[in-house]
């Protein structure tokens, strides 16, 4: 069963985030303006070492008032590709170079209120260039080992879903292997 749109228009817009009401109607000919949230889309990257380590932020996050682990991660500058973001997202929130990024996963969260697109890397290593440049990214930044990242999402500290998706992907990418 298949909404139809009839039109929308913008309540709120900055270079961040648009707030739009869309004229929808049901399959049942209901007819009414649902509330959009428009993003920018966004880049993740898992960077994973010989070690079997993933390269990890601590980080506060004031929405919510909570402390995490998370992966680099970023909004897709204009005229950058997803992958590019990924890594330019790598270098200035940790100073480590990612090795080749190869594609993990795509994924769209809350796509029944936003159209945020999250596109998710692996990395296979990574090389220090320096102290990262984004210096109000994160608390600390670590080489965290895979076997322990199960037991850091079960007790919630691991929570971003960009950072879920990518992790979880690997760790079912890493037990078929």
């Amino acid at each position: 069963m298949e909404w139809k749109t009839h039109g929308e228009r913008r309540i709120y817009s900055n270079p961040w985030v648009n707030l739009c009401l869309v004229d929808v109607e049901q399959p049942d000919g209901r007819r009414w303006e649902h509330h959009v949230v428009r993003l920018r889309h966004l880049a993740v990257a898992v960077v994973v070492n010989d070690r079997r380590e993933v390269l990890m932020m601590w980080r506060h996050r004031f929405i919510t008032d909570s402390w995490a682990w998370e992966l680099p991660m970023g909004l897709i500058e204009e005229g950058e590709t997803p992958e590019q973001a990924a890594a330019r997202e790598v270098e200035e929130e940790t100073g480590w170079r990612p090795g080749a990024m190869k594609s993990l996963i795509y994924a769209e969260p809350a796509n029944g209120i936003t159209d945020s697109q999250h596109y998710v890397f692996r990395a296979d290593g990574a090389t220090r260039i320096g102290p990262p440049t984004e210096k109000n990214e994160s608390d600390r930044i670590e080489w965290i080992p895979l076997d322990q990242v199960r037991g850091m999402i079960d007790r919630r500290e691991i929570i971003s879903s960009g950072s879920l998706v990518g992790l979880l992907y690997v760790l079912m990418d890493e037990s078929i292997r």
